[in-house]
């Protein structure tokens, strides 16, 4: 064949199974050939060779090409046995094929492979014998199968003779005797040691004994024999018999009461039940007979807390098992415990042992935007969104303020809503404008009952108890721009100098009520400060009670439209995130003489004289 560089021309490739051995080109003697090619020219056991010849244009003298010669050769597969093709015994080939066979006393197993002893007999009918492994040693390989059936109302007792000796490697059967009864497997047996006499409380048992390949042991001899049926001291898994004296057997006609271990329960015809009677049979089986299973808690109903969730959506409800709680939405927090056990009646319990399920509170008194301000509603700067998200607007014939006190608990003064049926609720806003803000539709007002409605010549002198719940028709969508604020948790006094925020869209100094929320920090005043009360004129006298305080600063108050808005500690700044814990309403922007003058002061409701009141109120709407 023509000669080049690498065979790149003409040449003669040739492939076995697919992977190429070798490139052939320009001139090679019988002898060359017969030494390095010629050994490599041999397939795999069922595999292919293949030849490729190729030649281009480029040939200036005509060459005589190739020749070889071929023949099938049959593979020994005795000679290079695979693990599928091993023989256990002696192995013959045959062109195309092979196949095994067995020394004298073995048999040919189904697998075609391996050789073992035909050991099995079926001796139903027979009441005393004696059953032994097949010689000693036992071959390898066995298979034996050993069936013994007497009448139903007697039962087969085995017992080992001392020479037991099966095959056993670090713990684990090599060899072994297994019993196949009824209602169960004893076994597997294996070792030196005798198993001791066995009771199978059944009248049919198949003994199965197994050797592997390996071993040089003795082997087993038992001796069988029939006695009257009598039932075993287990009814059934996961029980025990309630009774004076335990007894491994029980005879015709003895009656027991089966419990159920602690989490188990029988699911009898009439109804689920932890224990149960039984009465054993002649047969040697107990009857009725109830299976004795795992306890089952059923998923606790929470489609009424639409924002109570499960942790695990399909969690496992046996005994013992646990489920655990949280609350879809950051802005609520779970009240009471979170993880819950099925206990052993199939209810769930938290860890102190309670079955009610906890909720979802409102997490109230957090602000989203944390802003130091030690300006001056009167005084005051222009809020951010989010910084105050409490903060609701009142629109209507008598606007003002409010604060969200749960997701459907609105808290302001009595005098904004009173004679003010048509009012709207904003929430989540800064400006006042009407397009502004969440609206929040409501469907009740509870106007506290000691607030005086009746007022002469629409001139009011007593604010007293001017106080006044809103619940909403719906739950509002909390968020960062529309959270609650906490209620105080303090009683008496508020303390003098104490020093909060007020907030609303009320007069400013200029006189002109502001489009945009304010907030200033003011101060509490002393009840002798309070008490020395202006006059609206000489005949008609403020009245100061003990439900009431003032606070304010110079140049700072709140004003005209700031009613029913919130006064809240610590001063707006200091909270949650300035370490002093959440932010508590505790006033609502009730009156004032005059606040355009530095020397007068602004009238709150003191909030933590109600809060007994407001929980009580909400607790009696939300039972009905």
């Amino acid at each position: 064949m023509e000669d080049s560089y690498d065979c790149e021309n003409d040449a003669l490739e040739i492939y076995s199974d697919g992977q190429k051995i070798v490139s052939l080109c320009g001139k090679k003697s019988f002898e060359e050939l017969y030494s390095s090619v010629n050994p490599l020219l041999q397939s795999s056991a069922g595999g292919c060779l293949s030849l490729v010849f190729r030649s281009d244009y480029s040939n200036t003298e005509r060459h005589t090409g190739f020749r070889g010669f071929y023949s099938v050769n049959d593979f020994d597969e005795c000679k290079n046995p695979s693990d599928t093709q091993k023989c256990s015994h002696f192995c013959h080939n045959f062109i195309g094929g092979y196949y095994c066979s067995c020394r004298y006393g073995y048999v040919l197993h189904t697998d075609q492979h391996t050789c073992t002893v035909s050991c099995s007999m079926d001796l139903s009918g027979s009441t005393k014998g004696r059953i032994s492994s097949p010689s000693r040693p036992y071959p390898e390989n066995s298979r034996c199968r050993y069936t013994l059936s007497v009448e139903p109302h007697l039962q087969l007792e085995l017992e080992f003779s001392a020479d037991f000796d099966l095959e056993e490697s670090d713990g684990q059967c090599r060899d072994s005797l297994t019993v196949e009864t009824r209602s169960g497997t004893l076994g597997p047996f294996c070792g030196q040691v005798a198993p001791r006499p066995l009771l199978t409380h059944s009248n049919h048992i198949i003994i199965h004994f197994n050797s592997d390949e390996y071993g040089s042991n003795n082997g087993f001899t038992l001796f069988y024999r029939t006695k009257a049926q009598s039932c075993s001291g287990t009814v059934t898994p996961n029980s025990t018999i309630a009774s004076k004296v335990m007894r491994q057997a029980y005879h015709h006609g003895d009656k027991v009461t089966v419990t159920c271990d602690t989490g188990y329960e029988a699911d009898t015809p009439e109804e689920l039940t932890s224990h149960y009677e039984t009465t054993c049979q002649k047969t040697g089986r107990w009857s009725p007979l109830y299976s004795c299973d795992l306890l089952n808690c059923d998923l606790p109903d929470i489609s009424a807390q639409d924002l109570l969730q499960l942790v695990d959506k399909n969690p496992s409800t046996s005994f013992g098992d646990q489920i655990q709680f949280r609350c879809s939405s950051p802005y609520y927090t779970l009240e009471g415990h979170d993880t819950f056990t099925c206990d052993a009646r199939g209810a769930w319990v938290s860890m102190d042992g309670r079955e009610a399920l906890p909720r979802c509170q409102e997490v109230c008194g957090n602000t989203a935007n944390e802003i130091l301000s030690t300006s001056r509603i009167l005084g005051g700067v222009l809020a951010e969104l989010g910084e105050i998200p409490w903060q609701l607007a009142v629109k209507g014939r008598m606007p003002g303020g409010a604060s969200l006190i749960g997701d459907r608990w609105v808290l302001t003064a009595a005098h904004v809503v009173d004679n003010n049926p048509n009012f709207q609720l904003y929430g989540g806003l800064v400006n006042f404008a009407p397009s502004n803000g969440q609206p929040l539709p409501w469907d009740t007002v509870i106007i506290h009952p000691g607030f005086q409605k009746n007022v002469a010549n629409n001139i009011r002198t007593n604010f007293d108890n001017d106080i006044a719940l809103v619940r909403l028709a719906s739950r509002a969508p909390l968020g960062p721009n529309l959270s609650p604020i906490c209620l105080p948790e303090s009683q008496g006094a508020l303390p003098a100098d104490l020093m909060g925020s007020v907030a609303g869209w009320g007069m400013t100094e200029s006189m002109k009520k502001s489009q945009i929320l304010r907030h200033a920090p003011i101060s509490v005043y002393g009840p002798s400060t309070c008490r020395s009360t202006p006059q609206l004129s000489k005949n008609l006298p403020m009245v100061f009670t003990e439900n009431m305080f003032c606070a304010g600063y110079t140049g700072r108050d709140s004003c005209s439209r700031d009613s029913g808005g919130p006064f809240f500690v610590p001063r707006l700044g200091d909270g949650n995130q300035g370490g002093r814990g959440p932010y508590r309403i505790e006033g609502i922007v009730s009156w004032g003489p005059a606040c355009r003058n530095p020397q007068f002061k602004g009238y709150y409701t003191a909030v933590r004289n109600y809060v007994g009141w407001i929980r009580e109120t909400i607790k009696k709407l939300e039972d009905e």
